[in-house]
């Protein structure tokens, strides 16, 4: 007896909780099985980029806050870093030390709210919590630290706006003591679970081959077996002088790059970053905070590129000065927005289910992507 088949397209989102935003999906199915899925993104377009023409260089350090703004630390560094290689500038020691410390903090809270928001979107209330718990305690250092939890405008050009306040050491250490035995508890209750294991392991997996060619970086691209990260292959601001290691998919689960991988591979990454916290610490110098910058900050016409290493991958700023106060070009090459591309490559012959364990996967943010 035959059986006959029929496609079906389906929109999952752009108001669906678990596109993580506002992201449209267009499914085509047979039944269960997914042969196509294309992400529709725009949604949520700013213009960041074009505002970025239209302000100081100064003014714009707040708009790389609302890209990413789950490591909004990183963006202020990653656009700071580049300014100042366009005017030469070099930031003090102390600074640096600084930069480097809350960018890890903000990349182990970045990835808290990863582990939180996946293990809810497969079913797992519980880590939702826990996550969320020991994320507040990193934001409450920043909020010490810049009177704000979420965007935070602390690196600016030329350095950070102030240092660190006093006993801030003392209960980063405190927090740094205190997380290993929680992440023990977050890989007893999900990551080893059997439930979570069968909805990650063998799905959504992505090859070495297919990560490169589509650009994918950071996690998604370490998770796929390349172990690359540029705080290592290309250091800048003091990561040279850190003992951390680069974790990479080991498909100890099923497949080297699937699902699971890419979720171990962030849990993996919020030990080297509490290594790389502690050791700024302990190496922490003395002095100014801040270089000096003119408040009218006019760069000799020039081009530059830099790309640092955020949490969801390499993000890059490419920013064109005329000799005037404002860019004349800037240019934004984030991570999500590559490591999305891939998604409708690793998609195909999965169930509907299992859509929404690659994209968490991925860990997206829409901000990162529509910019």
């Amino acid at each position: 007896m035959a059986i006959y088949t029929e496609e079906m397209l389906v929109n999952m989102g752009p108001q669906h909780p678990s596109t993580h935003g506002v992201l449209n999906l267009k499914l085509k199915t047979d039944g269960e099985i997914v042969h196509d899925a294309r992400p529709n993104i725009g949604y949520l377009h700013r213009c960041a980029e074009k505002i970025g023409e239209s302000v100081t260089y100064a003014q714009f350090v707040p708009y790389t806050d609302r890209m990413d703004y789950v490591a909004a630390m990183n963006q202020n560094l990653g656009y700071a870093l580049a300014v100042e290689k366009l005017m030469g500038l070099e930031a003090p020691p102390r600074a640096n030390f600084i930069r480097v410390i809350m960018a890890e903090l903000n990349r182990m809270a970045s990835h808290l709210l990863f582990m939180s928001c996946y293990g809810l979107d497969m079913g797992a209330f519980t880590p939702f919590l826990y996550g969320f718990r020991e994320r507040e305690m990193i934001l409450d250092l920043f909020e010490q630290t810049c009177g704000a939890r979420l965007t935070y405008n602390y690196i600016r050009i030329g350095g950070v706006i102030n240092d660190l306040p006093p006993g801030f050491a003392d209960k980063a250490r405190k927090f740094l003591d205190y997380l290993p035995a929680r992440l023990k508890e977050y890989h007893d209750i999900l990551s080893f679970n059997r439930i979570f294991v069968e909805r990650t392991a063998k799905v959504g997996v992505m090859s070495k081959e297919t990560a490169i060619s589509y650009g994918v970086t950071g996690p998604s691209l370490r998770a796929a077996g390349v172990k690359w990260d540029l705080r290592k292959d290309q250091p800048y601001l003091v990561y040279d002088k850190f003992d951390f290691n680069i974790p990479v998919g080991t498909g100890e689960m099923g497949a080297v790059g699937d699902c699971w991988d890419r979720y171990m591979v962030r849990m993996r990454e919020i030990e080297e970053s509490a290594k790389i916290v502690r050791q700024a610490l302990d190496m922490l110098p003395d002095g100014e905070t801040r270089a000096k910058v003119p408040k009218a900050l006019k760069i000799p016409p020039g081009e530059i590129f830099v790309r640092t290493e955020a949490p969801r991958g390499e993000i890059g700023f490419y920013i064109v000065s005329d000799g005037g106060l404002k860019p004349y070009r800037l240019k934004i090459r984030t991570p999500s927005f590559c490591n999305l591309s891939a998604f409708h490559e690793i998609s195909r012959g999965a169930m509907i289910a299992d859509i929404v364990a690659i994209l968490g996967s991925i860990d997206i943010v829409l901000g990162d992507i529509d910019r």
